[in-house]
């Protein structure tokens, strides 16, 4: 498929994971991709495995309002719009509200959330130009809490109401807004739990296993599309199962 031959199409945290796979699928399905993220040998080694002439480098932080505004005036500089931002960079921490220091708290939600905002703000004028879309990664976080996960739940939580609340802003002028809610997926993210912690998470995940970058970026890519052009608003659980269960054990 080509859906998206010539649209521009900005991904943030696009070094690696889901932002990489990401940049892969849009690169595949004809887009001018700008990957955008803080390390740049990162975001070369991508570069390097998409078309040269429709695939752009630009060092960013996306908690920087500054730094934003120049990867979306050095997108527009280059290709003269912007069609689709996808909001992917993140971080996460592990720990409990007490355990996680102030200073570490604010870095996840200047990169989560603020992050989210700042692209949005930039990129937004440009995108109603164009009658374009944004694509938030949320979490399943986001729609459910997490145990010693408070400040990563509450930067994705507002993800999701963000979500919602710039598609009722800007859906009528031609700008849609959704999110996909990922579970367990087997990014750089993850490398840090071990076997038996990948064990518990595959044990409340119905289909039994981790998700693949590449299926998480197929459903942004879907929600990107024409194939999506009546879906706004929505955050699309992208989880093998996960939020189909009430929480209580399997006793099968």
């Amino acid at each position: 498929m080509k859906r998206f031959e010539d649209k521009v199409v900005i991904i943030t945290g696009a070094g690696s994971g889901i932002g990489e796979a990401t940049a892969k699928r849009f690169s595949q399905e004809g887009a001018i991709v700008v990957l955008a993220g803080r390390d740049t040998d990162k975001l070369n080694h991508v570069c390097s495995e998409l078309s040269s002439d429709k695939t752009l480098v630009i060092q960013t932080d996306v908690a920087n309002r500054e730094s934003v505004n120049n990867m979306v005036d050095e997108t527009v500089r280059h290709f003269g719009r912007i069609d689709i931002l996808v909001n992917n960079a993140g971080l996460y921490v592990v720990g409990d509200l007490l355990s996680v220091s102030p200073e570490k708290g604010d870095e996840v939600l200047a990169t989560n959330l603020n992050g989210v905002l700042n692209c949005s703000y930039s990129a937004l004028p440009h995108l109603l130009k164009s009658q374009g879309c944004i694509v938030n990664n949320a979490s399943v976080s986001g729609l459910g809490g997490d145990w010693g996960g408070a400040h990563y739940c509450a930067a994705k939580g507002a993800v999701v109401n963000v979500t919602r609340a710039m598609a009722l802003d800007y859906g009528a002028q031609g700008v849609r807004v959704n999110a996909v809610c990922p579970s367990l997926v087997m990014t750089p993210m993850v490398a840090r739990f071990d076997d038996e912690t990948l064990h518990y998470f595959d044990s409340r995940i119905s289909l039994k296993r981790a998700g693949q970058p590449s299926e998480v970026a197929a459903a942004i890519a879907f929600l990107a599309s024409d194939d999506a052009s009546f879906i706004n608003g929505v955050n699309l659980p992208v989880d093998g199962g996960v939020s189909a269960s009430n929480g209580q054990p399997n006793f099968n």
